[in-house]
């Protein structure tokens, strides 16, 4: 049975599998439709909802990674491969809370904590880094802080008297065992690393409530995507994080932080999935631009302008229309524009009278939903209704051919090619709400290149978005910036990146809450992350069964 979470104008709809996908589409413009003016509504105070029960949420690969750096500094070599992390509602962040963790997985986190102990070890800058390096007669001291103050911050809580015991006990035992107390360290360390304390968020509430503990670690792994720091677990022991006044001066003194760019720029690769680009595959053949600079290079394109909004609070609808942008050699190529600087990346403004601006006109979202060798209007216009608006669409029916027919003398244009989709009863429904917005962005090729025609036939890029008609890019960039759904969809995923599951219909109102704030600052993201971890929501939670 299908469920539809409101009638709210632009609010997320899902649709169950078990519908027809033409039915279940027909409904998904049925509740999407914008059409209506929506007036002005006084935010009131934030509604009760009964939270979601805690979970253990497993470090993602990037958390992983930014704990590391941050406890023994970077540049750490990892092994290539570890549990893999899983997407559920497009974020690794809610898939973590459903991630089991396989025997071969164990053995892998093992290998791994052993390789960034003996790295630890053997750096001496590494080394000096610690509260203390053991030898001679102090070893059996030094266990014992580094059990207490590398516990502390590698675990994000403090450690009670058995489990530092513990972990001394392993440490003396290796140092009798192999004659030296470096192995001791190197024990004690790995040890630590491969513990459930280390590799799990371990968030579970009490009475209601999560404890100062566990919210220092879901405030530090939104705003920073990694641990707290010392005065956020100085804050924690005293107690204080409940205050929502001081979890908000927290999080601007977070932000403050070059970690907090970190934090954004994770969340976002999330949000944007942008993972793909590390092995954007396309055709050198028919893309002459090709190469594996492309993807990583659109990725910080992409990273770097939702970095600069939220940096300087601009409204990040501006992340549709902005005309400002970072680029390198790779990508001023593509662009056609001076690169503006010989080496790495810099900033440009594209021309006014261009027709490229804001993420749409990005290499990051044009190549990678798109084909190897051609462009893909289906990709693109699901990925907009999917990614930026959040309705979801239902798989396609398993014996429906969904393969773009050949080019042909009588259909020589991509909208010629898709227009058989348009036309099928069993496929119109879908594709209507995806690939008018995709053929919107037919001058730009499978690799986010401008072309003026396809193969010398003229691009027809007109449309509409639930009832408001475009004209291309530039077009469908300023109907998105103003669609009332594009922001309740960035609260929403945010919210989910947050809390770690997936929302449920009374967790709508607070997204309705979160999107009345949000507008009322301006827009402004990170006043959407301050309201976020000082609402009561935050706090509170469901004991886990």
């Amino acid at each position: 049975m299908s469920t539809l979470s409101g009638p709210r104008l632009g609010a997320p709809v899902r649709l169950g599998l078990s519908l027809p996908c033409s039915v279940a589409c027909w409904l998904l413009v049925a509740c999407t439709r914008t059409d209506e003016p929506v007036g002005p509504v006084n935010v009131g105070p934030e509604p009760e909802i009964t939270p979601a029960p805690a979970s253990l949420r497993r470090l993602t690969r990037p958390q992983f990674e930014a704990s590391l750096a941050d406890v023994f500094g970077e540049g750490l070599l990892l092994p290539p491969y570890l549990e893999p992390d899983i997407e559920v509602d497009g974020l690794w962040s809610v898939g973590a809370g459903q991630a089991a963790l396989s025997p071969y997985g164990v053995e892998q986190y093992e290998s791994a904590a052993f390789l960034v102990a003996a790295q630890v070890r053997d750096d001496a800058e590494r080394r000096a880094g610690l509260p203390c390096s053991p030898a001679g007669s102090d070893a059996h001291a030094c266990f014992e802080q580094l059990a207490t103050e590398l516990g502390r911050l590698l675990w994000r809580r403090p450690l009670d008297a058995s489990e530092r015991a513990a972990l001394v006990a392993i440490a003396d035992e290796a140092t009798a065992t192999l004659g030296t107390p470096d192995a001791g360290l190197e024990f004690e360390l790995a040890a630590l690393l491969q513990s459930p304390h280390f590799l799990y968020r371990v968030e579970l509430g009490s009475d209601g409530a999560f404890d100062d503990f566990a919210l220092a670690s879901r405030m530090s792994f939104l705003l920073w995507a990694g641990p707290p720091d010392d005065e956020l677990l100085d804050v924690a022991a005293e107690g204080l994080l409940v205050d929502p006044a001081v979890r908000r001066a927290q999080a601007q003194r977070m932000s403050a932080d070059p970690r907090g760019a970190r934090g954004v720029r994770s969340m976002f690769v999330e949000t944007l999935a942008l993972a793909g680009l590390s092995a954007l595959n396309k055709s050198p053949d028919t893309f002459v631009h090709a190469g594996p600079d492309v993807g990583p290079a659109a990725r910080e394109e992409t990273l770097a302008l939702v970095e600069r909004l939220w940096a300087t609070d601009q409204d990040f609808r501006d992340l549709m229309t902005s005309r400002v942008t970072s680029v390198d050699r790779t990508l001023a190529a593509i662009y056609e524009v001076p690169a503006p600087v010989r080496e790495g990346f810099g900033t440009v403004e594209l021309p006014t009278d261009g027709e490229r601006a804001g993420l749409l006109g990005q290499v990051s979202f044009l190549a990678l939903q798109a084909h190897p060798v051609s462009t893909s209007v289906t990709r693109r216009g699901v990925f907009v209704r999917e990614r930026l608006l959040c309705q979801e669409f239902p798989a396609p029916p398993a014996d429906v051919d969904t393969s773009i027919p050949a080019s042909t003398p009588e259909s020589p244009t991509m909208r010629d090619r898709v227009a058989s989709h348009l036309e099928d009863p069993a496929c119109s429904s879908c594709h209507q709400l995806s690939d008018p917005l995709g053929l919107a962005l037919e001058h730009f090729d499978g690799i986010g290149r401008y072309r003026a025609d396809d193969q010398g036939y003229e691009i027809d890029a007109t449309g509409s978005l639930d009832g408001r008609a475009f004209d291309g890019l530039m077009g469908l960039a300023a109907t998105l910036h103003d669609h009332p759904a594009l922001t309740r969809c960035l609260v929403t995923t945010t919210l989910r990146y947050a809390q770690g599951h997936s929302l449920d219909g009374e967790e709508d109102t607070l997204v309705d809450w979160l999107d009345l704030r949000f507008a009322q600052g301006d827009w402004s993201l990170a006043g959407l992350l301050e309201d976020l971890v000082a609402s009561d929501a935050f706090v509170t939670a469901t004991e886990a069964p």
